[in-house]
């Protein structure tokens, strides 16, 4: 592959309208924390939603503008290409959704998130503010700063600016872990778990950064490309920094064996911020991945190639197996996600044109069906909030016939059926992977997928076949922001199951922008 994601394109020292989409959603954050210091508690929920919302319809506005653009700036540090703008429009496009899940109030007083944070959890003050109908809306700027970081760190042509991508869209998620509005213990267990594990994480990336720039006296990808292609320095240096780097990348990305915060941190997150990671933060990490691979080490491929599909195999089969075993609907879906980010990896390893387009539509197309099975699980509620375990999932057929359709087809998508996205993205992706010769990686993720369809089909049978419990949960009529990020949710997974072609143009016109 020549030249992939504009590594020798020339441009001006500083494009302000190149870096607009981002500058746009991080400043839009500034504002929000200036809107949670001086204007009144009970104004600042109505005006951190229109901020935000106003914030990513602006920024995506820039992307579009930006359409066919072109160009390295901020000297050589950003790379806006292709991929970029896609990736770029599809977080943009999934935050949205993502903040009206984290809008919602009306299914429970205060809507998702603790009314303050600092406040020991269980105490009589917890309690007090649980039924009050206050929220922590300081979680708007923090998710504007997340997606901002995102969009950075998809863009970077730089290591240390990706770096510093990581840790702007890192650090607001670790705070938004710990909000959880009920079972503030678990959430704040989830969010210092996430924090430790992302720290070391980190770390790795950092250090595979200093070793990478040991070797190649440069952290500018295209300068490590011209270093692995020409230097006479020694491969261990370069080898040991990738694989540092390749740790921190496969954590964000919930990759195997790097994998064991995803149960923990999905079940104890707030759902809305659920939601937001298991969408946004996917398409961000292989964002990353795909131009760290594609630009400054491809033409290693033989050296990491047959790694990343070890990776790959064992990423699908342990997501897939212990998706089986589980018992909580969220901490299925974490599962769920573990063995995606196999399927994902099976584009990137096809090392062309037609891999780089599969995955990005896979990472959009997957972003609306997760985000959408996430909103109907904050809708199926008891007395305690949200009725997560499954059995309290039995005869939900029969309490609420269209919001257990709903809920079956995104498992159907999940599970990979015709008419549905992920049949779509999952024949993508493996016809990149056959293409590329990595026809191996292909059967085992057919047999992984044929596994992961086991736990999915046991959750329509529970809502269909089983008799529901007299004191079993009732299903919340949704307000406004919940039934909208829902109508999206369908409206994408059927439309890119039936009429897919438009969106994997695009994708296969994003990819081609990248020699």
């Amino acid at each position: 592959m020549n030249d992939l994601l504009a590594a020798d394109i020339e441009a001006p020292k500083l494009d302000y309208g190149a870096l607009s989409p981002m500058l746009i959603l991080l400043g839009a954050a500034c504002v929000g924390i200036l809107v949670e210091a001086f204007v009144p508690r009970r104004a600042r929920h109505l005006v951190q939603v229109v901020l935000s919302l106003g914030a990513l319809a602006a920024a995506f506005v820039a992307v579009v503008v930006q359409a066919k653009t072109e160009v390295i700036t901020a000297a050589g540090a950003v790379a806006i290409d292709g991929p970029a703008l896609f990736l770029s429009g599809s977080i943009i496009v999934l935050g949205a959704v993502s903040v009206l899940l984290m809008a919602e109030r009306s299914l429970d007083v205060g809507g998702s998130f603790v009314a303050q944070a600092a406040i020991v959890a269980g105490s009589p003050s917890d309690r007090r503010l649980a039924s009050e109908p206050t929220s922590h809306t300081e979680a708007f700027p923090l998710a504007l700063f997340a997606l901002g970081g995102m969009l950075l760190f998809v863009s970077a042509n730089d290591l240390l600016i990706m770096f510093v991508g990581l840790e702007v869209l890192s650090l607001p998620l670790y705070l938004l872990c710990a909000l959880a509005r009920r079972r503030r213990l678990i959430s704040q267990e989830a969010a210092v778990k996430y924090f430790l594990l992302g720290a070391f994480a980190s770390a790795f990336f950092l250090y595979g950064v200093a070793l990478i720039y040991g070797y190649a006296g440069a952290v500018d990808l295209r300068a490590i490309r011209d270093s692995v292609n020409s230097s006479p320095a020694d491969d261990v240096l370069l080898f040991l920094g990738f694989a540092m780097l390749l740790i921190g990348l496969l954590f964000k990305a919930g990759v195997v064996p790097f994998h064991s915060w995803t149960p923990d941190v999905y079940q104890g997150a707030p759902t809305p911020v659920t939601a937001l990671m298991a969408a946004c933060t996917k398409v961000a990490a292989f964002g990353a991945i795909l131009r760290v691979f594609y630009v400054a080490f491809q033409s290693t491929k033989w050296d990491w190639r047959p790694v990343l599909i070890g990776i790959a195999m064992l990423t699908m089969v342990v997501g897939a197996v212990l998706a089986v075993t589980q018992t909580d609907i969220k901490r299925l879906l974490a599962y769920s996600s573990v063995a995606n980010a196999g399927f994902i990896l099976t584009g990137v390893v096809a090392l062309t044109e037609k891999g780089v387009s599969s995955t990005l539509f896979y990472l959009a197309a997957y972003g609306f069906t997760t985000i959408g099975a996430f909103a109907v699980v904050m809708l199926v509620r008891d007395a305690d909030g949200e009725a997560t375990h499954l059995s309290r999932w039995a005869g939900l057929g029969r309490r609420s016939p269209l919001y257990a359709g709903v809920m079956t087809l995104f498992l159907l998508a999940f599970a990979g059926l015709p008419l549905t996205s992920g049949f779509i993205s999952k024949f993508a992706v493996f016809a990149a992977a056959i293409d590329g010769n990595a026809t191996s990686l292909v059967i085992v993720g057919v047999i992984a997928s044929m596994v992961l369809a086991f736990p999915y089909l046991r959750v329509i049978v529970l809502m269909y076949l089983s008799d529901p419990a007299e004191d079993g949960p009732t299903v919340s009529v949704p307000g406004g922001f919940t039934a909208a990020a829902l109508t999206i949710g369908v409206l994408a997974t059927l439309a890119l199951g039936v009429v897919p072609t438009q969106l994997l143009d695009l994708a296969g016109q994003a990819a081609q922008f990248v020699r």
